[in-house]
């Protein structure tokens, strides 16, 4: 991805516990950290940041949220995504996000 930073790690999915909650992975908090006090200009309303993503043979743009709550960005993963990657709740996957 020219011109954009890439970034790499591990991390749980998890489901969020509202009805019909969404699956995230959030980033690791140092990692975190470090996009938001380098390219906090990019995001958006609500602290969303354009990305891209990549776990297994799955690519897609996407966003991710910066979530006070947790102090990290959450990415969120489409059930597309899921089911094409077989990925179950506590799976711990390898992820590369490009800002």
């Amino acid at each position: 991805m020219e011109g954009k930073i890439k970034y790499e790690f591990l991390a749980k999915m998890w489901q969020y516990a509202g009805p019909n909650g969404w699956y995230f992975v959030s980033l690791p908090t140092d990692m975190a950290l470090e996009i938001r006090e380098n390219l906090k200009w990019q995001e958006e309303g609500l602290g969303r940041m354009k990305a891209r993503a990549k776990i297994g043979k799955s690519q897609w743009d996407t966003a991710i949220w910066f979530d006070k709550k947790h102090n990290t960005y959450l990415l969120p993963l489409k059930a597309e995504i899921r089911k094409k990657e077989v990925l179950e709740s506590d799976d711990e996957i390898s992820i590369m996000i490009w800002i």
